[in-house]
């Protein structure tokens, strides 16, 4: 399963205290990018590797930690990238 997929690649890469996976494909059914293929998410993951980071770098951060996946199974990722600090 895809969300399983992700999640465990942002564990693996950045080691979250907190990380929600919201799956919101089926909202976008018919949408001009949903017949292409990939799925809609929204995550929100807390990470100390965010530290000292601007909100574009956390950004690259997991979309490196995802890597081919935004390719093909992901089609939109909203993002909530946040330190222990801003939790």
């Amino acid at each position: 399963m895809i969300s399983t997929q992700i999640k465990t690649l942002l564990t693996t890469h950045l080691s979250p205290e907190k990380l929600e996976l919201i799956d919101d494909s089926a909202a976008h059914a018919g949408h001009a990018g949903a017949q292409r293929g990939g799925g809609h998410y929204f995550v929100t993951i807390v990470s100390s590797a965010f530290e000292g980071k601007t909100m574009v770098q956390r950004h690259q951060m997991i979309y490196l930690a995802l890597g081919d996946m935004m390719k093909q199974q992901i089609h939109a990722l909203g993002i909530n990238a946040l330190t222990p600090s801003e939790d």
